[in-house]
């Protein structure tokens, strides 16, 4: 990777002076075996350790503003996302609810049906005449019947 100090260390170095580059070629005076030259070896950084502990924080009224200025936005466009959103929710939830009460309707209809079914077949006039057969009832004679008017003193004398 070319950076300006490997640029720079091309025209300061006694080697591309000679106009040969090639690094098969040794010299005289070099080592045979001495590692080539990294690009900017000779630079030394020193980290200094900086405590911080006893500084402060200068406040800055401006940004305090901006800050709340961008919750109080924020805040004004959740709420109107929000507000244009409701009516399609309401919408959406609307029809989850009418197919509820589709297929409730559904089921009550097939309840009643099945209860009109059983109602038809306990209520049957041969079902009738089987129950009045098991439990032994008779048809009473004409003359037992006893025909409700409203006068009190014909009802006494057809009972005696």
């Amino acid at each position: 990777m070319a950076t300006l100090a490997t640029i720079m260390d091309r025209f300061t170095t006694a080697n591309s002076a000679s106009g040969d580059c090639s690094r098969a070629r040794v010299l005289d005076n070099e080592d045979p075996f001495a590692v080539p030259r990294f690009p900017n070896e000779d630079v030394y950084f020193y980290v200094k350790h900086i405590d911080n502990s006893r500084v402060l924080r200068e406040a800055d009224p401006a940004a305090r503003k901006a800050c709340w200025r961008l919750i109080g936005s924020s805040f004004a466009f959740a709420v109107l996302v929000i507000g244009l959103l409701l009516p399609s929710l309401n919408r959406l939830m609307a029809g989850y609810r009418l197919e509820a009460l589709r297929q409730e309707r559904q089921h009550l209809e097939l309840d009643r049906a099945s209860l009109e079914l059983a109602e038809t077949k306990l209520v049957s006039p041969a079902r009738l005449e089987e129950l009045a057969r098991m439990q032994r009832f008779v048809d009473p004679a004409p003359e037992a019947v006893v025909y409700l008017d409203g006068n009190k003193s014909d009802t006494i004398l057809a009972k005696k």
